[in-house]
């Protein structure tokens, strides 16, 4: 037996045998064009290609009558992206001007693209560049008139095993019929990661190049939850691993029963489970899940794969079908959280040596209220179909949130004078994600409406630790007494100036904090859709007097590994 460690991203046993996808790469020869007629056939070439590569996905959709949304929504993404006139026009001119042929220029311009993508704090954001990747691939196999891969032999329970599972890849695949994913790459927020957990399938991913060491019709065991994948175990393991399988299933019944629950304690206080989301798509797998709303919606998708900045009326379509199938619902709407790791093509910032700390966010928007205005009309012109928020990121200082404030008057005054209707009283928060808002947040809390803590970044500026480097990402630790008096400093603030606090970082779904996070008093978390039965089971059994005597012992703990291991022996 074989034991393999990945990334668990879709939790669940699976067994089955294995069915390695073994992919060809698409060649690109980097021959020089020596003729005018070379060069328009090329562009040719590559137009009819892009015009195949479209017709495919539309043929995708009209052949799958029961695609979810969020597979859609990833395809028409992949549409537009493939339609995007930026990029036909970068490959143009680099068949142009450099005599390039289409296959070269192509993989040229989607390389740059990619490493906009993979440059990205957000490890969201980061993923998306598999719909770069992917959208490359499927245009340069109609280049090469290749094969497109076909998976049309599986048996019932077959466990997929690949280097790498494109969005397409995953979608088009039967999942009637596969029982799990294992592949060599991939996050925790990539697609293939998206699609499991949004179909329930037990999948790891992450797991490197020794998945060269299975074969097809090996048998497979996988652990979707640790990140575990053994390969041909004895009857033993998998007896064990059987048992554990049933044992999942039941408990995975149970918290379907809990979509239209609510999050109450034992003692009666109603604890509000929202979710972070990207789309109006989202939603659906929000409330599939029992979700009470929206805690983060972020905007930045809007501004990524274009060639300039969306207009006022290209961001209002945006939120307004946000707001329309939120179903009255609360949607706390993030303001572009751009610059720095987040690099837009059309925006010429300047390259910097700490972009964590440099030219982003709330700092653009201040810089540029252009911008700013722009984005704070549309989402103003939306808050009247929907309970929408408005909420400012990066904020480290109150003079920032005061100057926000001014600008959003500003917009309101636009708004009015060109007779638009919006809501004049829409609430308006800030993420406390700088170790200074949260120590000051007694003061900020007098100037706006609502908190949402971000503990990813929280943790990160806290600690002083890269948490993308891995030489130091095991320094990264939520659980770090300086980490935990921050976030409780918060939320005893909001408390104490009568505004409700919320939290919407990675924290926020960790079952081990639930307890902790309730007995500070914390009542709105906000985290990925399908984490919320989970969450809700812990709450539902629980009182917050009993969380608020954990929260007092975890508070005179002074090692994050005694706090660690005291909240798993809560669990119990």
């Amino acid at each position: 037996m074989i034991t393999i460690q990945g990334i668990g991203v879709s939790a669940g046993i699976a067994i089955g045998r294995a069915f390695v996808v073994r992919k060809t790469e698409n060649t690109v020869n980097d021959s020089i064009l020596s003729t005018e007629a070379e060069i328009r056939s090329e562009i040719e070439r590559f137009d009819i290609a892009v015009s195949i590569s479209v017709t495919a996905i539309e043929a995708i959709m009209d052949q799958q009558p029961d695609l979810q949304d969020e597979d859609i929504a990833i395809l028409e993404t992949q549409i537009e992206l493939i339609n995007d006139p930026q990029i036909r026009t970068d490959v143009v001119a680099l068949i142009e001007q450099h005599k390039k042929n289409a296959g070269h220029a192509l993989t040229e311009v989607l390389r740059q693209i990619v490493s906009i993508f993979e440059s990205m704090d957000d490890e969201y954001m980061r993923a998306r560049s598999a719909d770069v990747k992917d959208i490359g691939s499927r245009i340069l196999a109609n280049l090469n008139h290749a094969e497109n891969i076909k998976i049309n032999t599986l048996l019932p329970g077959t466990i997929i095993v690949a280097h790498d599972l494109s969005p397409s890849d995953t979608i088009t695949m039967d999942v009637k019929l596969i029982s799990g994913f294992v592949t060599g790459t991939g996050s925790k927020t990539s697609h293939t990661a998206i699609i499991a957990k949004s179909k329930s399938i037990p999948t790891v991913l992450g797991c490197g190049e020794v998945l060269g060491n299975i074969q097809t019709d090996d048998l497979i065991i996988l652990d979707g939850l640790t990140g575990i994948v053994l390969i041909n175990p004895d009857e033993d393991v998998i007896s064990r691993y059987q048992i554990q399988m049933e044992g999942f299933k039941a408990k995975a019944d149970e918290l379907k029963q809990l979509k239209n629950i609510e999050a109450i304690t034992i003692d009666g206080v109603k604890i509000t489970l929202s979710a972070n989301i990207s789309n109006a798509a989202d939603l659906e797998v929000v409330f599939e899940n029992g979700g009470d709303g929206v805690g983060l919606l972020r905007t930045e998708m809007l501004f990524m794969d274009r060639d300039s900045f969306p207009t006022e009326d290209e961001q209002f379509e945006f939120y307004k079908q946000v707001a329309l199938q939120s179903k009255g619902k609360p949607v706390i709407v993030r303001t572009i959280d751009i610059g720095g790791d987040k690099p837009l093509p059309y925006f010429n910032l300047p390259a910097e040596l700490n972009p964590f700390l440099g030219y982003r966010a709330i700092r653009i928007c201040l810089d540029r209220t252009d911008l700013f205005i722009t984005q704070l009309k549309a989402i103003l012109r939306a808050s009247v179909l929907g309970d929408l928020k408005i909420m400012f990121p990066m904020i480290s200082n109150v003079d920032e949130v005061r100057k926000a404030k001014q600008i959003l008057s500003e917009a309101k005054k636009q708004l009015l004078a060109e007779d638009l209707s919006f809501n004049e009283h829409i609430p308006i928060g800030i993420m406390i994600e700088i170790p200074s808002a949260a120590i000051m947040a007694d003061i900020l809390a007098k100037e706006v409406d609502f908190f949402s803590i971000g503990t990813n970044d929280l943790c990160q500026y806290t600690l002083a630790v890269d948490r993308m480097n891995d030489k130091i990402s095991h320094l990264y630790d939520p659980y770090v007494p300086g980490v935990l008096r921050l976030i409780d400093n918060v939320v005893q603030q909001g408390k104490k100036h009568n505004i409700y606090v919320g939290m919407c970082g990675e924290m926020a779904s960790d079952p081990m904090a639930t307890l902790l996070l309730m007995g500070m008093g914390l009542t709105d978390f906000s985290m990925s859709a399908t984490s919320i039965p989970e969450i809700k089971k812990t709450i539902i059994n629980n009182s917050v007097a009993n969380a608020q005597i954990l929260y007092h012992e975890v508070m005179a703990m002074d090692s994050s590994s005694d706090i660690i291991a005291h909240l798993k022996q809560a669990m119990q």
